[in-house]
Order: structure tokens, then sequence, then C-alpha cells
């Protein structure tokens, strides 16, 4: 609710600050002393039109700025949008602040609690905080998104709406899925051909690890096996097999008779037996050596053929490894990641399959319920519909009426309903809610936006809000002109039911008629006084004898009898509020 109100440099206002209450404000003065001047300021501060003309004469900026207590459901999506934006909260959580400061130039800044916004993000807080009866651009009940809520919360459906959404959540997250799925099915179907004909390509090789070196070995062999038996042959005769008649001795021959010098040695001088042992101990792995080198020669081939198979083998691997590579675990890294990524999208069929029998089980679900959910609707609205008359009927307005129009949209991927239909689905339901009032007898009813001005879209209003005031979340209401045309036996009937709405709201009204005046819990005088050649607006509140004064000069003929008239007036409104059952 709306706790305090500054305006300055505002049109004939200088400087005002008003401090409303949490129940029924009344505004009253004589016409031209600024009263809807008040509501124009409003206006602009919830995001309407920032026009230079309402910078007063001599000025160059203009700055409305309020302090609104967040209390109730509003509250709570107010905190949201905060955190959304990330603005903190004022002084204390349940204190906001929005101020619009309007330049000669034309540019108009937006704040909320001091910080900087622009004009969509002040317009979104500002929408759940005040609705302005005579401004139709701040007014909910004209815009047709706030219909099926109103009726929902007004029929108590809110639970039922809720367990529906839910479901056609996961309808719309399915179908998202599908969506995805089917429209990578020919670039998967692409992959999957490429996987298969990699994968094939290095199952054919079936490669090893390590082979590449051991084929590399075996391949220097082969291809070097005529000068690895001339090198082994003079290692054999140089160890003393083969023929070396023409060269040096053989190192057998000569180790052998170091053994036996060093025989002879140790038997004068025992001293000399490791050395004739290690003497002995090399001749013996002279012979082990011979005996490899000869296995070794032996073991060597001149193969033409499996040279061939080397190289091509070698070949084969080197083709794989520059393809999946740099190495050979490189490329079985790559098939074993392959392998996993075609079983993934070979089981998109699978997938497929799965999700639109999912999708039929919540089509039926979601038409099922969303048809009982229609059911309901369409019984609560002909509760509002006689309730909205009734009090319409209260007003003044007998042969004005109200209707409730429920209507379903076809759509051919909407859920199946009856006989074949197909009807369109959001998380509210299957249904298009919009209110129609014919505020005249003989006219036909006709879209509640599209309704005459003035006093009589204000007393509609107020018929909506009376019966609807519990269902509607929005913290204050602003009427203004809701008393055009009306006589006092009405304007009592108006107060009446203005003041019942402060059980669920706070309640601003500007009138020109003592009897809906008389029902406020706070009243404001509003006047113009005049400072030299300047008009200025001043504002306050009137108790006691001065609120009695104020009233009957609203009537027209001040004087004794007008204010014991005025007494009564005053007293049985009190009765009424203090035994009212709206409390």
């Amino acid at each position: 609710m709306i706790r305090e109100l500054t305006i300055k440099n505002f049109a004939i206002i200088d400087e005002l600050r008003l401090t409303f209450g949490p129940g029924f404000n009344v505004l009253t003065g004589e016409t031209g002393a600024g009263k809807s001047i008040i509501v124009d300021a409003v206006g602009m501060l919830l995001g309407g039109r920032a026009d230079s003309v309402f910078i007063r004469s001599g000025c160059d900026t203009a700055l409305v700025e309020g302090i609104f207590k967040l209390v109730g459901e509003s509250g709570n999506e107010i905190r949201t949008l905060l955190n959304e934006e990330g603005l903190d909260h004022g002084v204390a959580d349940s204190d906001l602040t929005l101020g619009r400061e309007l330049r000669s130039s034309g540019r108009n800044i937006c704040r909320v609690n001091g910080r900087m916004v622009n004009l969509v993000v002040l317009r979104r807080i500002a929408g759940r905080l005040v609705d302005v009866h005579g401004q139709s651009d701040h007014l909910s009940l004209l815009h047709v998104r706030e219909h099926l809520k109103l009726l929902d919360r007004f029929g108590g459906l809110e639970d039922n709406r809720d367990e529906l959404g839910a479901e056609v959540r996961e309808l719309n997250s399915v179908r998202a899925q599908l969506s995805d799925l089917r429209s990578r099915e020919r670039e998967l179907a692409q992959r999957v051909d490429l996987l298969r004909f990699n994968l094939n390509e290095i199952d054919v090789v079936a490669i090893l690890p390590g082979e590449e070196d051991v084929l590399e070995e075996e391949l220097t062999r082969l291809a070097n096996a005529e000068k690895l038996v001339e090198l082994t042959e003079m290692a054999l005769r140089l160890v003393g097999e083969g023929d070396l008649a023409d060269g040096p001795p053989a190192a057998g021959d000569l180790l052998g008779q170091l053994a036996q010098s060093l025989e002879r040695l140790e038997r004068i001088d025992v001293g000399l037996h490791e050395q004739h042992v290690l003497a002995q101990s090399l001749l013996e792995q002279l012979r082990d050596l011979t005996g490899d080198l000869v296995a070794y020669r032996d073991r060597i081939e001149f193969n033409p053929i499996r040279l061939i198979e080397v190289e091509a083998r070698l070949s084969l691997i080197k083709e794989l490894t520059r393809k999946y590579g740099p190495d050979v675990t490189d490329v079985l890294e790559y098939a074993k990641s392959a392998r996993s990524e075609l079983e993934n999208i070979t089981g998109l069929d699978a997938r497929i399959n799965d999700l639109v029998t999912r999708e039929l089980a919540l089509l039926e679900s979601v038409g099922n319920v969303g048809v009982a959910l229609s059911l309901k609707r369409r019984e609560v609205s002909g509760k509002l519909a006689k309730l909205v008359m009734a009090s319409m009927s209260d007003l003044n307005m007998d042969g004005a009426r109200f209707s409730v129009d429920i209507d379903w949209r076809d759509d051919s991927e909407g859920v199946l309903v009856q006989d074949g239909r197909r009807v369109g689905v959001d998380v509210s339901g299957l249904d298009r809610v919009e209110f129609l009032v014919a505020p005249n007898p003989g006219e036909g009813l006709q879209p509640i936006a599209k309704i005459a001005s003035g006093g009589e879209t204000s007393r509609l209003m107020l018929a909506l809000r009376d019966v609807l005031s519990q269902a509607d979340h929005k913290p204050t209401l602003i009427f203004d002109e809701i008393d055009q045309g009306v006589g006092g036996r009405l304007g009592a009937i108006i107060g009446r039911k203005l003041w019942g709405l402060t059980a669920s709201h706070q309640v601003l009204c500007i009138t020109h008629l003592p009897q809906l005046a008389g029902y406020g819990d706070i009243h404001f005088k509003v006047a113009k006084e005049m400072r030299g050649n300047r008009t200025l607006t001043r504002v306050f509140v009137v108790e006691g004898a001065d609120r009695v004064e104020e009233l009957s000069q609203m009537v027209g003929s001040p004087g004794e009898a007008m204010r014991e008239s005025v007494t009564s007036l005053l007293a049985t409104a009190e009765r009424e509020k203090e035994t009212s059952a709206i409390r």
C-alpha cells in the first residue's frame, strides 16, 4: 500500500507530501484545486505518460516519489522481481520506494529504491501495487489476461489450475525434446554412417597396443638380413668359430691359453686362485656367447615375402594414426569413444518412441483435467455474473448485464477434448476468459475494455471490485470520478462499498459527494491558494469540526442545520462501519 507520496513541481503543485493510512482515504476539494492532478502524478509514478507539460511553469524538473509497504501475495511477487532485477530492498524488507523524475528536455528518470531502472522494470513492479480507476492504463480489470486469474481466485480453483499447469509444462518439455531429436535425425543419421565407416576401417586392421614398435623392429631386421649374417659370422670368427688362419688368434683360443697359464701359476702360488677362477668363468661366458651368436645366425631369415607383409602392415597402421592418431593409443581411444557415441545415437529411435508414448499420455491427461477445470470455471462464472449484476443494481445500474465469456481455441496440435476436436492449451488451461458487459438496457454484451469511460466505468469497476475483492491481490485501489452524475443516496451506497473493499485493500477515492466522503477513515482536503500571482495546491487532513465544516461546504449550504445533518451522516456511517459484516 502507499505509505507516503511526494510530489514536486508537478502542474500547479509546487511541493506536496501526503501520508496515507491503510483503510479508506478520501480526498475532497473544490473543482480545480488539484485533486485529479494528484491522481495524474500517481499515474506517472506507475509508469504512465510523462509529458513535459506536467512540469510546473518556471521549473526544469518535476518529481513524483512514493514509499510503499509490501504486503501479501503482491509483496512476495515484487520481492521476487527485485531479486530478478538485482535491486535491493529499502530501509526495511517491507518498504519499497519508487521515483520518477521528468525533465524539460523530455528525458525522464525512473528509480526503484534509489537505483535507476528502465521504464519496463518500473511498470512491472508498479503494476502489482496500484490500480487506478479512471486511468485505464493502470486498471488491471481492463486487461483480459487478468480475467482468468480473477475467476480462478474467486472460485478457489488455483490449485486445480496449478495441477494442470504442471502437466502442461511437462507436455511442453516432452514436445521440445521430440522436436529437437527429430530435427537432428538427418544430421545424426549422417553421423552414424561416418562413425560406422571409421570403426570398420579400424576394426579391419585390428591394431594391437605396441604393435607398431614391434613391426618397426622386425622390418629393420628383415631389411638388413644379409648384413646381420655377415656381422654375426665375423663375430663368431673372432671368438673362435670359423676360419681365422690369415688373421689374429681367436678370442676363445687366447682366453683358453690364459686359463691354462693361471692354472699353472695357482699350483705354485695359491694366492692366484681367484684369478684362475675368473679366467675360467670368462671362458665359459665366451662359450655361451658363441652359442647365442650361432643360434641368432641360424634364426636370421632372408624372407622377402614377410618383408612385404610387414611393410604393408605398417603402412595401414600409419594411415590410421594419420587419421585418428597421432599414435596407436589415440587410434584405439577414438574407436572406444566412437562405439560409445554410436550406441547413444542408435538409441535415438527408442528415445523418440518413449517420448511419443509419454506425449500421448500427457495429451489425454491434460485434456481430461482441462475439461474438468473448464466445467468448474463455467459453473463459477455463472455465480460471479449474478453477484456482479446484483452489485451493479445496488449502484443504480439495474439494466446493466455482466457475463463471463469462456471459449476454446482450435489447435491442430492441441489436446483432444470431444468429437475429435483439438483445442489449444497452456499452463492456465483450455479456456480463454473475458469479462463482457452491457452497461445499459438494450445494448449487447461487449468486452469490458470497450465500455464508456467516466463515472459509469468506475461504478462498474466498483461492482466488480465489490465481488472480487478477495480474489484481487492488488493492495491499493484509487477511484477518480466514481461519483460523476450520482446523487446523494447512491453516493452513500458507493461509499459503503468502497469502505467494504478495505478489508483486503487500501482505497483512495476522490469525490464530490459528502455521503461518500462520510465513510472515509482518513479525510484529506485539497485546496488551492494564491501566492503572488501563482496558484498552489495544499492538502491537509480534516478531522472533527473541520471535517464537518468541509462536508457541509460540499453540500453547498453551510449553516448550523447542515452541520447537524452532516454530523448525523457521519454517525450513521460510523455505525454501519462498526456493525458491517464485511469486517
